[in-house]
Formats: structure tokens, C-alpha cells, sequence
């Protein structure tokens, strides 16, 4: 008999494979949302969260840390697949509002630093993307279209109003390099006419 058919087969007694006769197995029931399952199941059949043992469902009540609670929330269903990229933030701080928004709909999310925006003197400056695994995109992005949340320019929803297009940088910035030359060579003009 393989080890998985030995922990989960039962005798008429109700008690699992290896448990003396009169042993019934203990009742599982959902953190989340308290309903009880019978001791086969390992996810709640109503939100997806992993059940816990009856007697240990008070100590389930209090995560380990913040790691642990935030693992406790995220649904099996959404963390399946690569990893893709769903949305954008312009930094640090709106990206993780944007990971808090979908953990609380149980899409695990990972952010990183978007591709030629490295600003290493300031960690949190930059633009971030949001990436989520592949079962869980189409969710997150009606979530986040749904919220109005800046998303990529690829996608079916729209960047909010704040978020200035490259053209425009690139604009001010050759706007800026020859003003700062014009005044550079106009300064210079006028120390070589003071001097001589």
C-alpha cells in the first residue's frame, strides 16, 4: 500500500489507516470561515483555505508572523502557473497598496523594479512592476481595472490620468539639456567680455 493511500483511507470505524480501532479522527474545520470537513479533505471546499485540526483552531487564530498571515490568505486556486506581469506602479509605496489590494482577494503577487528605471540612491523611487502567477491574472486584472489601479498600457485597461507618458520626459529632458547649454555658453560670453 503506498504512503498516500495509507493516510488517507479509512476503516468502517471512521478512524484513519494506523490509528487503533476505536480512534475516531479529529474534525477539520476552516480558519476562515468555521466550517467543519471531514478529515479527508484538505482545503475548504467554500474559500480554498487550508483546514486545520478542531482542538487547533484557536491557535490557528494567531499567525506565526506577518509572513504566515499573509500566506494564510492567499487562495490555491490563483497561485498556479509563471509568473506575469499585470500592472504597474510609479513606486515603492503604490506597488505594495497594489499587492495589499490583491492579497485581499487571495492573488499572491510579487514586485520588482521595472526594466531602465533603477534609481539605486533612492530604493523606493522608480517605477515597480506588479506580477502575479498565470491562474490568477485574469482576476487580477479585473480586480485592478475594476479599481482603477495604473496598469500596464498593453492591457484592456487604461493607465490613470497622473501617469505622464515617456514622450514627455523625453521632451523636458533634451528641453532641459539645451537650455542648460545655452545658459552655460551665454555665461561664458559674457566672463570672456568682462575679462578682456
Amino acid at each position: 500500500m503506498s504512503r498516500k493511500s495509507r493516510s488517507t483511507s479509512s476503516n468502517a470505524g471512521g478512524a484513519a489507516a494506523g490509528e487503533p480501532a476505536g480512534a475516531v479522527a479529529p474534525a477539520l474545520v476552516c480558519p476562515r470561515c468555521g466550517t467543519e470537513h471531514p478529515s479527508v479533505e484538505r482545503f475548504c471546499a467554500a474559500c480554498g483555505v487550508p483546514l486545520v485540526v478542531l482542538g487547533d483552531a484557536l491557535a490557528a487564530e494567531e499567525p506565526e508572523s506577518e509572513a504566515h498571515a499573509r500566506a494564510r490568505k492567499i487562495r490555491p486556486e490563483y497561485a498556479r502557473g509563471e509568473l506575469v506581469r499585470v500592472g504597474g506602479a510609479r513606486n515603492q509605496a503604490e506597488a505594495e497598496l497594489i499587492r495589499g489590494y490583491l492579497l485581499e482577494e487571495g492573488i499572491p503577487s510579487l514586485l520588482r523594479r521595472s526594466a531602465a528605471f533603477d534609481v539605486p540612491d533612492f530604493l523606493a523611487a522608480g517605477q515597480r512592476d506588479v506580477l502575479v502567477p498565470l491562474s490568477g491574472a485574469p482576476a487580477a486584472r479585473e480586480l485592478l481595472t475594476e479599481a482603477e489601479v495604473a496598469t500596464s498600457p498593453g492591457s484592456s485597461a487604461k493607465w490613470t490620468e497622473d501617469v505622464p507618458s515617456g514622450a514627455p520626459h523625453a521632451g523636458r529632458l533634451v528641453a532641459a539639456i539645451l537650455g542648460g547649454g545655452l545658459l552655460s555658453a551665454a555665461l561664458a560670453w559674457l566672463l570672456a567680455r568682462a575679462a578682456g
